[in-house]
């Protein structure tokens, strides 16, 4: 049952809405539809009203609404090709324009996390934020030894306030599983959780400079992503310092476009970023909107703000990377097959019947140019497909589908052309290749190695040890196999039985039903048909043959 705070909540959800002139949205949810009709009974709907823009109107109710709507609107601002694009560009402020915190507590913060005032700490530090973000704020500094740095420090109370929106999301997904037929397929409460567990995670800022360190060597030896270098020194749970960058953000088009830089390039090194992320490292940046993304003078990418990074297991990896290479070669009998072998449908679906329904949804996507497909809308389009075969979502892919989205959603807005599936397809085909080569093989096999050396001295013992459970199963083999010859015999005796006495009852009753007619038989000893007694004296022959036969 929902509490009172969880009521309270969803009624100052729905004020917002209505304060910020989206009473529409208000009287379509499920709660409020039967007072529709307000909308037309209410004065200030009588005469047309300046309002602001739809896109603001929006943005500026998500502001206020707290963190969790802030990231939902992020999400949303890298589908310009779901949205209008008017919603979108307002949107894209939330990115990093959400209103600051006050100066003065996040300075308070700081002291406090080092137990030094702010003089001490830095030669210099900017009171201005430089960005604000839905948990944090980013302020630039300069260290005594002259280090360009940005201090980022958590928003205070920031916790709590997402802790009762995400029970909020909780108690809705319990009903949504409850009561919507689509509930137990989709897992909404396995989903809340994961996103739980994610946005916790990035409230520990300690996390994310250990996510930002692991990147930093990921792509230590690679010129396609720069990663700003951790003061670990100076990091706390709240409070972290990291290298500061200077690039032009990634959104701002018209400035590349002045920097020289080449756009579809940029927007193909997009892609080859995510892949290699996915597939090579098997740690990917799970936030890659444009507010946390810039480009250098050179072209190339600088990644920020790490507090969400995702990965996936070696059975995820592949059944992926098997699925994008089916769908780029219109493999649809090996796409179904995959879903089945990970289970992400149910074992007994027909490969046949679930291969056509994705072809049916494939096939017109597929016959427009490459470069007019959204990898996002083909997403929809099979997830309403796959509802008809009891799909189930996966929670582990929930960030990477996101991720994805946000990496399309980015390369179109770079390069409007981009040919993302032509742009993957090389580089999956080369990861295919070298997983199931024999130097990846004999990769594995020398990574194991320690494994297999400390386990040498004990394989005599373990053969001793499988022996011996061998000839113990063999024994217990050949007593359940004399146990179940000796059922089976008991069962033919049973049966033998069973039928005996069956038939001298019957040939008994015979017996008593011809006595009982009258006149049936000319022939007559005692008073009693002749064929009765036959048949009496059969039926108790076989009654004898049979009790004797249970004595024996």
């Amino acid at each position: 049952m929902i509490s009172p705070k969880q009521l309270a909540r969803l009624l100052h959800i729905n004020y917002v809405l209505a304060k910020h002139g989206l009473d529409e949205i208000v009287l379509a949810t499920h709660l409020f539809r039967p007072f529709h009709f307000i909308l037309y009974l209410a004065p200030w709907n009588w005469i047309k009203r300046k309002r602001k823009p739809r896109g603001q109107r929006i943005r500026e109710a998500l502001i206020e609404l707290g963190p969790i709507f802030i990231k939902f609107g992020q999400i949303l601002s890298t589908r310009r090709d779901l949205l209008p694009n008017d919603i979108a560009d307002e949107l894209a402020h939330l990115q990093d324009r959400v209103p600051p915190f006050p100066s003065q507590q996040a300075i308070a913060i700081i002291e406090k996390a080092y137990k030094k005032p702010i003089s001490e700490l830095f030669d210099h530090f900017d009171e201005t934020p430089l960005a604000s973000a839905s948990v944090a704020q980013v302020h630039s500094a300069t260290l005594p030894d002259g280090s360009d740095v940005v201090v980022k420090v958590l928003r205070p109370g920031i916790e709590n306030i997402i802790r009762k929106d995400v029970n909020l999301l909780g108690y809705i997904a319990k009903l949504a599983e409850h009561y919507w037929k689509d509930g137990k397929r989709l897992h909404p409460c396995e989903v809340v959780e994961e996103f739980k567990r994610t946005i916790f995670d990035e409230l520990d800022l300690m996390r994310e400079a250990a996510n930002a360190s692991q990147l930093y060597r990921n792509f230590s030896d690679s010129d396609l992503l720069y990663v700003p270098e951790i003061y670990w020194p100076y990091c706390k749970p709240n409070v972290i310092i990291m290298e500061r960058i200077y690039g032009t953000p990634v959104s701002n088009i018209s400035a590349l476009k002045d920097n020289g830089i080449d756009l579809k390039r940029l927007s193909e090194q997009g892609v080859e970023i995510f892949f290699t992320q996915v597939f090579q490292h098997n740690f990917f940046h799970a936030d890659m909107h444009p507010g946390n993304i810039f480009v250098s003078p050179q072209g190339q990418y600088i990644a920020i703000d790490f507090g969400i990074v995702g990965s996936l297991s070696d059975e995820d990896q592949q059944y992926l990377a098997g699925n994008f290479l089916a769908f780029f070669q219109r493999d649809y009998k090996r796409v179904a097959e995959l879903h089945v072998e990970s289970g992400w449908v149910p074992k007994g679906t027909r490969i046949e019947a679930f291969e056509a329904a994705i072809r049916t949804v494939c096939e017109p996507i597929f016959e427009r140019p490459l470069k007019d497909i959204s990898f996002g809308q083909l997403l929809l389009r099979l997830f309403q497909t796959a509802r008809r075969f009891d799909m189930e979502v996966q929670p582990q892919l929930v960030l990477l589908q996101k991720t994805l989205l946000n990496i399309e959603g980015l390369g179109r807005q770079l390069y409007p052309d981009l040919d993302l599936w032509q742009t993957a397809k090389p580089f999956l085909e080369k990861w295919m290749y070298q997983r199931n080569s024999v130097s990846s093989i004999f990769k594995d096999v020398t990574k194991n190695l320690p494994e297999l050396r400390d386990l040498l001295p004990k394989i005599p013992m373990l053969v001793h040890q499988s022996l011996e459970n061998s000839a113990k199963l063999s024994e217990q083999l050949e007593d359940a196999d004399q146990q179940i010859r000796e059922l089976r015999n008991e069962i033919k005796r049973s049966n033998k039985r069973t039928i005996s006495s069956i038939l001298g009852t019957g040939l008994i009753i015979s017996a008593a039903l011809i006595f009982g007619l009258d006149g049936y038989s000319p022939r007559m000893i005692a008073g009693v048909p002749l064929l009765s007694w036959v048949l009496g004296g059969l039926g108790v022959a076989v009654l004898f043959l049979y009790t004797w036969d249970e004595e024996k």
